[in-house]
């Protein structure tokens, strides 16, 4: 079975910017880590929706 999510991007070493895809959705999201902090967000276009990979 093949994973969920799926890592297209990322940036850094301590400090780590990722961006993921849901395969099921399509919705990019925003992953971000610096240090023992992290955080996940959907990434948004500039109409304030959701970026959605179109296949």
């Amino acid at each position: 079975m093949r994973p969920r999510f799926e890592q297209i991007y990322t940036q850094g070493t301590l400090t780590q910017t990722e961006i993921w895809v849901d395969r099921e959705t399509g919705v990019h999201y925003l992953f971000h880590r610096n240090g023992s902090a992290a955080g996940v967000t959907p990434l948004l276009d500039q109409d304030g929706k959701p970026v959605i990979f179109e296949k």
